[in-house]
């Protein structure tokens, strides 16, 4: 699979993205999404990371904060899962749980939502 096609895995999660998550889209400061090859080092081996300020905390952001972002990161999916469908599963599951993060979910209410 190249690239232009797991964008538009991405692409198509997104558009699928269920209530309350899609609404992180529609915020007076919506979160971006965007793909990269790899994760950082220091993070090791990474589906997904969310960078910014949960909804849940009140008020603004802090003064030069960057809006929120999804980075999701293509080839550790691509390296375990071999068939569309697995990746397909795998891209819904790693927005979900970044739009989780966004939404102030920690990582126990998101593994009891299976987006874990």
């Amino acid at each position: 699979m190249d690239r232009s096609e797991f964008e538009r895995l991405v692409e198509m999660a997104i558009n699928t993205v269920p209530k309350p998550f899609a609404e992180a889209f529609e915020d007076p400061d919506p979160v971006g999404v965007v793909v990269e090859e790899r994760a950082p080092s220091k993070h090791g081996p990474l589906y997904g990371l969310y960078q910014g300020h949960p909804a849940t905390d009140f008020g603004r952001p802090p003064s030069g904060a960057l809006p929120p972002l999804i980075s999701i990161y293509m080839y550790p999916m691509l390296d375990v899962f071999r068939s569309e469908e697995e990746i397909v599963q795998q891209v819904n599951i790693t927005l979900l749980h970044e739009l989780g993060h966004h939404l102030g979910l920690d990582e126990g209410q998101l593994d009891e939502r299976g987006y874990g």
